[in-house]
């Protein structure tokens, strides 16, 4: 296994590379390997602008969104014991969209202990549906699945439902509609990046430290406490960070679907269900699917740029019925 993992690891890192590489190529503006080796090289001011600022920036914010909800959906899966669990499935993504929307259409957009207030909302209110999902998903402390998928369902369309009113409220544009509801990396800089990066690697180490906690709480609540997990305390921390994870993301890119559903079960398919493992690979997985998808949305349709939540949707919808069948 640990050759796997080995492999698994270089092959990632192969395309993690290349992905950068092709994003930094590509773009409206045509370029060459002569004009990066310039840039580079040569110290060429020209491609500064496109290089550094439009398309790395780019590649790197579409790289930690697509590590962060890969990462909360590694933790919400864990936590619900369920591999149909994710941020956007659960409703966790539509709360916070709706948070992230409500603080701008209050003017609301200053940073509090370096903070932005667009991301506190959308914690909060992202925090407020998974936790609402998890109070009506157990019946006597037992999870069912069904009762978890429609909760999450019906949670995610009210909160996309008043994201829709907020922006028809404010009626500044169709394309600030489907960035908040279809996703999309158009509007990425690097302040973006620094709203993502600080937590995002505070999560992912949060979530590394308290990985073997994980594994304990598969076994059962009970049996985890008798093997010293401190249950109550750890499942807070979890569900905290998982929903930070996502709240974050969604407010800087809006709305991407099924990232946290698809390529954690890929990954723990590929290397098992250690979350020591897992989360580490999960987060490594959905940066780079996320940067091809991103590439994708670009090119497909060129000079054409689709939102990349129909790229993700596209992969994730068909994958979620296979599970689903699965299941049943």
């Amino acid at each position: 296994m640990k050759a796997k993992r080995l492999r698994l690891f270089f092959l990632l890192l192969v395309l993690l590379i290349s992905g950068f590489l092709i994003s930094l190529l590509v773009g409206p503006v045509k370029t060459n390997f002569s004009d990066l080796w310039d840039f580079l090289f040569n110290n060429d001011k020209t491609f500064s602008l496109i290089f550094i600022d439009l398309r790395l920036s780019r590649a790197l914010l579409a790289f930690l969104v697509g590590a962060s909800l890969s990462l909360s959906g590694a933790i919400l899966q864990g936590y619900f014991q369920n591999p149909m669990a994710g941020p956007f499935v659960v409703g966790v993504s539509s709360g916070a969209s709706f948070g992230a929307v409500l603080s701008i259409y209050l003017g609301l957009t200053i940073q509090v202990i370096g903070f932005s207030l667009q991301t506190i909302f959308a914690f909060f209110s992202g925090f407020a549906i998974v936790s609402l999902v998890y109070l009506l998903s157990q019946r006597k402390g037992v999870f069912k699945v069904e009762t978890l998928l429609l909760t999450g369902i019906a949670a995610g369309a009210m909160a996309s439902s008043l994201t829709s009113f907020l922006i028809f409220l404010k009626s500044e544009s169709y394309q600030q509609a489907v960035f908040w509801l279809l996703g999309s990396f158009h509007l990425s800089d690097w302040n973006q990046i620094t709203a993502v990066f600080p937590y995002f690697i505070l999560c992912f180490f949060v979530a590394q430290w308290l990985a073997k906690d994980m594994n304990l709480l598969a076994l059962g609540d009970e049996t985890a406490q008798s093997l010293g997990c401190p249950v109550n305390r750890v499942r807070k921390i979890f569900l905290t960070i998982s929903t930070f994870l996502a709240a974050s993301s969604v407010s800087v890119c809006g709305i991407i679907g099924f990232v946290g559903l698809i390529v954690p079960h890929w990954v723990r398919i590929l290397i098992g269900p250690d979350h020591r493992h897992l989360f580490f690979f999960s987060s490594l997985t959905g940066g780079i699917f996320l940067l091809y998808s991103d590439l994708l949305a670009r090119t497909l349709l060129f000079p054409i740029e689709l939102p990349i939540g129909i790229i993700t949707a596209a992969v994730g919808a068909p994958f979620f019925i296979y599970l689903l069948n699965q299941r049943r």
